[in-house]
């Protein structure tokens, strides 16, 4: 189900800076026709300087995303691919109090997952349309391990990687391509509140520019349901994962049949 750039109408959300940027412009390299959608008006500059569109989107709010597709199609005919990178930290929120930034939990929630949900469902239609296309979710390497200095954060990439690993497998009868991207450090600006402590533990930061190459080896790849992590010094990848334990008989037999379950 790999991509061919050239002609291909993308749509990335929280495309006005960042790795969403930097996507815009690999993209728009190859050949692709980009629709920049984003609530920071700079996207509109992104969207000018690659020769796209450019379309003002509040992920949280479903009617947003699906406005978002339907120009990418009004404009250029279709949509083939829904790079849905709009996110948000949550370095912010300290827990075990009762003045807990309730705010701040709902809205990395509605940025981070509820984003990417209404995203691809307003998507999909289009993509169908098209007989396939791929979504590529932007997750991080916090959805793929345990960060204590930031749980809730990485609850909400946790569950971009659940959706992408599910609706892989979900979805390949439409030929819909579903892959989580999933970088480590990069330097953006959601990264500004633990530079100094990315610094002090020597951990060297990618540039948007490579995680945005990342993204074009997913669309060149056939892989669906995967989550690739982008690391420094380390082709993009996907992550293998362990089977979750399928149940036992008492003499130790396997017992049912469930997909996927050893």
């Amino acid at each position: 189900m790999a991509v061919e750039l050239d002609g291909a109408v993308v749509l990335i959300t929280g495309g006005a800076n960042g790795i969403g940027a930097a996507a815009a412009r690999r993209l728009a390299s190859g050949g692709a026709r980009v629709v920049v959608a984003d609530v920071d008006e700079r996207g509109a500059d992104v969207a000018a300087e690659v020769g796209g569109l450019f379309t003002r989107c509040d992920v949280r709010e479903p009617a947003d995303s699906e406005a978002a597709v339907a120009a990418a199609v009004a404009a250029f005919g279709g949509l083939d691919v829904a790079f849905l990178n709009a996110g948000v930290s949550t370095t912010s929120v300290a827990l075990g109090g009762r003045a807990w930034d309730l705010a701040a939990y709902r809205r990395a929630f509605a940025v981070n997952v509820d984003g990417v949900f209404f995203g691809l469902n307003a998507a999909l239609p289009a993509m169908r349309d098209r007989g396939g296309g791929a979504l590529v979710l932007t997750s991080s390497l916090a959805g793929l391990t345990a960060v204590p200095a930031d749980p809730i954060y990485a609850a909400t990439k946790h569950a971009v990687v659940g959706l992408a690993r599910a609706l892989g497998p979900a979805l390949a009868a439409d030929r819909v391509a579903v892959n989580a991207l999933c970088p480590g450090f990069a330097d953006t600006a959601i990264n500004d509140p633990v530079r100094h402590l990315i610094s002090a533990a020597g951990i060297p930061m990618m540039t948007p520019g490579e995680v945005a190459d990342a993204l074009l080896a997913i669309l060149a790849s056939d892989e669906t349901g995967q989550a690739w992590y982008v690391q420094p010094g380390r082709p993009a990848e996907p992550f293998r994962f362990r089977n979750v334990p399928g149940p036992r008989a008492p003499d130790g037999s396997r017992v049912g049949g469930v997909p996927g379950l050893p």
